[in-house]
């Protein structure tokens, strides 16, 4: 598929494109050069506190492999709102601990 660049270096990505990809308006794509070719991916981005919260629930999940006994998970997102319910329930826990 040919696409022209336009003023301001923009393009279009076709539309048969964002539908496979299944992305919209908003979506964050990353633009890189890999051996003379353009690249452009999807990405998500996170803040730095959810990756932290993220990393220290996986850490929990290495430490104790046998209170975890889901999955696998359909899908990324499925995992990390798992993992993410999980982190909520040991917050509460600790919270309930403090009082």
């Amino acid at each position: 598929m040919i696409i022209n660049l336009r003023k301001k270096s923009q393009i279009t990505i076709p539309k048969v494109i964002v539908d496979e990809l299944n992305i919209q308006e908003g979506d964050h794509l990353e633009v890189s050069v890999r051996d003379g070719a353009m690249i452009i991916e999807p990405v998500a981005v996170y803040s730095k506190f959810y990756i932290k919260k993220l990393e220290d629930t996986v850490m929990r999940l290495n430490e104790e492999p046998t209170e975890y006994n889901v999955g696998p998970f359909k899908s990324v997102e499925d995992a990390i709102s798992y993992l993410e319910e999980i982190d909520e329930e040991n917050d509460n826990k600790e919270n309930e601990k403090k009082k």
